[in-house]
């Protein structure tokens, strides 16, 4: 290795074991970035953000990017060569700069990952004054509509606060998770304000201390009768129910195994376990066997953990492959059913009864504050190791409980869940007529087969212009850029609900279409007949 590979593989390393928190013998140079070391878009462009502003170059790594810790370092020091060439020489052959899909050349527009903490200012506050001038252009132009408030209960339509034209407005809400409809009915209110006047508004404690209530050990009953369990434990939210219960049952060691588009919270407890961290392309069964058999002579345990639904795709785990592929390599595996639980299956109960495989997955992490119109989080499976976690999950046990009253909520709408199947059945009804609809105007969709329709658009500056369409339009959907998705992987996200009519669907549709236009979105042929 010559001086100067040396000398940018010595700094590359340092600064990947700065985010990564691995240990020296972890970072290997053949070890690959997301395959063996588990390292997410998000860290990866902190990582690349660094080691661009201390080289002084442009180097861009899209998430797919097969790299490892060996052939990132020669990028950049082939650039670094590159750049101090003495002139009239010719500069050193360098690997061609890998751009994200759609990220435009190099000088691109700024986006939210330019904002990511590096290290390299001496005041940990210079990146939020550079981010407030950029949030406040964004807003200024009608981008940025995060956090617009809402006035009164919010169902197929909602009053917005529009702070771009200083006014309340209604809108078509294609951006909420309330897939049922339950956190607007009057027999789920009317529990909360019953539970509300004997339990008092909160608890002001934990679980294992002072925060336990007849309600709490309800709740959690019909949760693991729902999934067919035989124990659960309700968190404060979905995203503490994954950070707790995969930082308990896996350490250093251990390994962590986890598709590539799983949610920020299985990434986050993946991270704050210390355990040996691993991703596989998305929903890619092949990949993870070979991952699995690479790594098989590893000591210490494996869990597998994947999105039920993927949040911001849409899309459904490849479940029964996955399950098969741990059995063979001896590995547990975890569940997030935040997206499935109250949309799929015949009953709802989530992504196993979806494949006919209920009870089979080690454990099932979730959310209530989606399709059961609440909120906290939940974890079900074997009483041996839902008992573990009541005393090892942290975010469980130093954490405040859910309020009594939204747990008399959650009951009375896991009630009404089972006594109304309509409830369900209106939901697909809708998904199918939408999700057909957009295909044949040829929107890409992906493989959405949930709740959840993507519309892919790649470019982020597009993506924003047509959300800005949509909502001058009276539609309100999710927006969805960095670091929701990687650069490059913009999209509109529509969540679909039970309340939404037919009509709702084709104003919608109409909308959708018109905005397509206006922005000059570049939509399937079918479209141009």
């Amino acid at each position: 290795m010559n001086a100067a590979l040396q000398d940018t593989s010595t700094t590359v390393k340092a600064v990947i074991q700065k985010h990564s928190q691995y240990a020296d013998e972890a970072l290997q140079p053949e070890a690959l970035l997301q395959e063996d070391l588990g390292i997410d878009s998000i860290m990866l462009a902190g990582i690349v953000s660094e080691l661009n502003a201390l080289f002084q170059t442009r180097v861009t790594v899209a998430p797919g990017d097969s790299e490892s810790l060996a052939s990132l370092s020669a990028r950049f020091a082939a650039l670094r060569q590159d750049s101090t060439a003495p002139s009239g020489e010719p500069a050193a052959p360098t690997k061609p700069v890998v751009a994200a899909a759609n990220a435009g050349p190099a000088q691109a527009p700024q986006t939210m990952r330019d904002f990511l903490g590096n290290g390299s200012d001496s005041d940990i506050f210079t990146k939020t004054r550079r981010f407030q001038r950029f949030h406040r252009e964004r807003a200024e132009q009608g981008h940025f509509w995060y956090g617009m408030a809402s006035r009164g209960r919010s169902s197929n339509r909602a009053t917005i606060f529009d702070r771009h034209e200083g006014r309340e407005r209604e809108f078509l809400l294609f951006a909420s998770n309330n897939y049922l409809g339950l956190a607007n009915d009057e027999r789920v209110l009317e529990a909360i304000q019953k539970a509300s006047r004997e339990y008092g508004a909160t608890n002001t404690g934990s679980r294992l201390i002072a925060g336990t209530t007849e309600l709490h050990q309800q709740l959690e009953r019909k949760l693991a009768q729902l999934k067919g369990r035989e124990d659960c434990l309700v968190f404060p939210s979905g995203y503490s129910a994954n950070l707790g219960t995969i930082a308990a049952l896996v350490g250093p060691g251990d390994q962590v195994i986890g598709d590539v588009y799983n949610h920020m919270s299985i990434q986050d407890g993946c991270k704050l376990s210390g355990a040996a961290r691993r991703l596989y392309p998305h929903n890619d069964m092949k990949a993870l066997e070979e991952m699995l058999a690479r790594h098989e002579d590893q000591p210490g345990g494996r869990l597998i953990v994947a999105d039920g639904v993927f949040s911001m795709h849409g899309d459904i785990v490849h479940l029964p492959e996955l399950l098969k592929l741990a059995q063979r390599y001896q590995a547990r595996v975890l569940i997030d059913d935040a997206h499935s639980t109250g949309v799929l299956g015949a009953s709802g109960s989530g992504t196993t009864e979806h494949f006919n495989l209920k009870g089979r997955v080690d454990l099932e992490v979730g959310t209530m504050s989606k399709a059961l119109g609440g909120q906290g989080g939940f974890a079900v499976g074997d009483a041996e190791v839902i008992d573990y976690l009541r005393f090892y999950a942290n975010s469980y046990v130093f954490a405040a409980t859910i309020p009594a009253p939204v747990a008399a909520g959650l009951i009375a709408g896991l009630d009404l869940m089972a006594q109304e199947p309509e409830r369900l059945t209106r939901l697909w009804s809708n998904i199918h007529y939408l999700k057909s609809s957009l295909d044949r105007l040829g929107f890409d969709t992906e493989d959405s087969s949930s709740a959840i329709i993507p519309i892919r658009i790649g470019d982020e500056a597009l993506a924003m212009n047509m959300g800005r369409s949509l909502r001058k339009r009276g539609l309100y959907c999710q927006t969805v850029v960095f670091p929701g998705v990687a650069v490059g992987d913009a999209r509109l996200r529509i969540s679909v609900l039970e309340s939404h009519t037919r009509q709702d669907l084709d104003q919608a549709l109409d909308i959708l279409l018109d905005a397509a236009r206006d922005n000059r979105l570049p939509l399937h042929e079918v479209l141009a007949a």
